[in-house]
């Protein structure tokens, strides 16, 4: 397995990982710039940070969206889910998490590509845009393709056009770009003759094993991003464990990206539900909610 080196702690003193930039992005997706210089040094698209925010707090794993190595800020986009999020969603500019982990994971492997489709579902735009950004700042010619459930919830648009060569939107009501998902923008591409070296997709777990059984078909090689259950991020606990051609691989070190021709997308898509009822309770405690009857 691969280890990527991890950045905490500078010259025997504690780091003070201060939150730089706020942004709204929608009502529940925020954009935060932590000041973190030794890992923007060494941050690459597709690497990940873990942060901590008090001594007894969560690890939550969050993708590096991006890194400016003369300011030292990394910059992240979450959406308010548990209750690890919810917190850090409260904080405001001028606050400081305690732990801020990386780069973390095997960076994007883009050498090589010169034209590709990177194709993001939700909230996993904001884990598609640095992939998007790398390919384009290499020369790739980029078709990015969007998708999101209706217009109130489209991100990062201006910052997606910008790191593309031909911005796709799409939602699944038609109240804003394209109606339909983001399969069937690619499958139409795809049938006039657009040609890619590589497509990547990035968003929700049935949406990649959708686009990888697409591209299968065309044998376009495909790289998806998992996002299983993480707690250390450098492979000692196992949990972040996904099946790959049969092998059990770890995401913290040998991913986060796999062929998504040979992942076991239904074993991962059980996985992650185990807690999802413990997350809903703790994210309605946290605002003083009522917690639904089913979760």
């Amino acid at each position: 397995m691969q280890m990527s080196s991890i950045f905490s702690i500078s010259g025997g003193t504690k780091d003070v990982y201060t939150i730089m930039r706020k942004r709204q992005l929608g009502p529940e997706v925020t954009l935060m710039d932590i000041h973190a210089p030794q890992i923007a040094k060494k941050a690459k698209a597709g690497q990940f940070i873990i942060y901590r925010l008090h001594e007894q707090g969560e690890r939550i794993p969050l993708t590096i969206a991006g890194a400016d190595s003369t300011t030292g800020a990394v910059t992240i986009i979450f959406q308010k889910v548990g209750r690890a999020t919810s917190s850090l969603g409260m904080m405001e500019e001028g606050g400081a998490v305690l732990d801020f982990a990386g780069p973390l994971g095997v960076p994007t492997h883009i050498e090589g590509v010169s034209k590709a489709a990177v194709v993001g579902g939700g909230l996993g735009c904001a884990i598609a845009w640095p992939v998007a950004k790398a390919l384009h700042a290499q020369g790739s010619e980029v078709d990015m393709i969007a998708g999101f459930r209706d217009k109130s919830l489209v991100i990062l648009e201006d910052e997606l056009r910008a790191a593309s060569s031909n911005l796709h939107v799409c939602t699944d009501d038609g109240s804003y770009g394209r109606k339909g998902f983001v399969t069937e923008a690619l499958d139409e591409l795809l049938e006039n003759g657009t040609k890619y070296d590589k497509v990547f997709a990035i968003g929700p777990l049935v949406m990649m094993k959708y686009v990888s059984r697409l591209t299968e078909k065309r044998e376009i090689p495909t790289l998806v991003s998992m996002n299983p259950i993480m707690v250390d991020g450098t492979g000692m606990c196992g949990c972040c464990r996904v099946t790959v051609g049969g092998e059990v691989k770890f995401a913290c070190v040998d991913g986060p990206d796999f062929d998504g021709h040979t992942v076991d997308f239904d074993e991962t898509m059980r996985r992650n539900a185990t807690y999802l009822p413990q997350e809903r309770e703790a994210a309605c405690r946290l605002m003083d909610r009522e917690v639904p009857t089913n979760a």
